[in-house]
């Protein structure tokens, strides 16, 4: 259990990292800490104490405590270019993320650059823990994929205070859209339209499609899914559009496929659009356990175009992701960042930009023109 001078001290310190105390601005009082953290003056001047004596606080006689000015210190122990790349990504061993990681670590590695990489787990308070270690040690700057990237960020200061301090950073995958930064991503939107294209060129009108809510990929998938059936005069069933987070991947959607196809009251998908290949997958096994065929009774389109697309039994028809060029590309922009950083990130962003790859559709065997029934 965590001791509650610790809990004051840790406190303190996010509001540092996070910019709410600026450098040499007075923070609360100790009878203000006290009552905030119900906890005695005792508590308080100790965690005070820890983070004057590490230098993040300083007092003044009379005046109060105030936030000290690390960027002097920090100039003076890093008077040797450290040349530190971090990488946050969602996940590091799952899926596509190995590949475009390699993708990225072997570029700067190239360039004689160490990379730290954390993995947040999809979860805000992980990335906020991250973004703190980043704001505390020297990195000449930082690869991010965002977490949940389609809700409200409550790490958004930490952000801010990168740019504050003048530490590059770009995001790949998806972005933050209110800190419009720099970003790597695929045109996901363009994506999810070719996946609902592809099914309405053979024939297809009754597609159930699956988006993932919480992050923007998801979003602009199911926007693309709802253009191309605007582009060839296709009403959209409400009830095809199944929706979810990421915490629900591995039930939702299987529970509502599954419940679906049990209605006799329904006209039943002839094809199915997939957020990722991933989740492509589980849903096979919920057709197989309910005898349905795959082209033959229902075709099925995944995303990504990662390994597990070319190793099940049914090969499947998906969106080809860049994965590793997206990893290099992410390497070689933050690097531009670096060399041509002029003091302030804004501008330094007028001469290097966001890079938006082109997705291509890989037609395998899960997918078949409709049969006249």
């Amino acid at each position: 259990m965590e001791t509650k001078y610790n809990i004051v001290k840790q406190a303190i310190k996010s509001k540092i990292l996070d910019g709410s105390f600026q450098p040499h601005q007075k923070i609360s009082s100790e009878s203000e800490l006290m009552k905030q953290f119900e906890v005695s003056r005792h508590t308080v001047r100790l965690a005070i104490g820890d983070l004057v004596n590490q230098g993040w606080l300083y007092r003044e006689q009379g005046a109060g405590t105030f936030c000290a000015d690390r960027s002097k210190e920090e100039n003076k122990a890093n008077g040797m270019p450290q040349k530190n790349i971090a990488i946050i990504t969602t996940h590091i061993s799952d899926y596509i993320f190995p590949s475009i990681i390699r993708g990225a670590e072997s570029y700067l590695s190239e360039q004689g650059y160490h990379v730290s990489l954390f993995s947040t787990n999809n979860d805000h308070d992980n990335e906020k823990r991250f973004l703190e270690k980043i704001l505390t040690q020297h990195f000449d700057g930082v690869i991010i994929e965002p977490t949940k990237s389609a809700l409200t960020n409550p790490n958004i200061n930490y952000y801010l205070n990168l740019e504050r301090q003048n530490i590059p950073y770009i995001m790949i995958n998806a972005y933050y859209d209110e800190l419009e930064p720099l970003s790597i991503v695929l045109d996901d939107e363009k994506g999810g339209y070719l996946q609902t294209e592809h099914l309405i060129k053979l024939g297809h009108e009754n597609i159930i499609g699956f988006f993932k809510s919480d992050d923007i990929q998801g979003t602009k998938r199911m926007k693309g899914y709802l253009k191309a059936h605007r582009a060839y005069n296709i009403p959209i069933n409400p009830n095809n559009i199944v929706t979810y987070k990421s915490t629900e991947k591995a039930t939702r959607p299987i529970q509502e496929l599954s419940s679906y196809l049990d209605k006799s009251n329904v006209n039943k998908p002839t094809a199915m659009v997939c957020y990722n290949d991933e989740l492509a997958i589980k849903l096979l096994d919920v057709l197989r356990d309910k005898n349905m065929q795959v082209p033959d009774d229902i075709s099925v389109v995944g995303f990504d175009d990662s390994f597990l697309a070319k190793v099940s039994e049914v090969k499947l028809t998906t969106v080809e992701h860049p994965q590793s060029e997206m990893g290099k590309m992410a390497g070689k922009v933050i690097l531009d960042l670096i060399n041509t950083n002029i003091g302030n990130q804004r501008k330094v962003e007028e001469k290097v930009e966001s890079v938006v790859f082109e997705p291509k559709l890989i037609v395998r065997s899960s997918t078949a023109e409709l049969k006249n029934k």
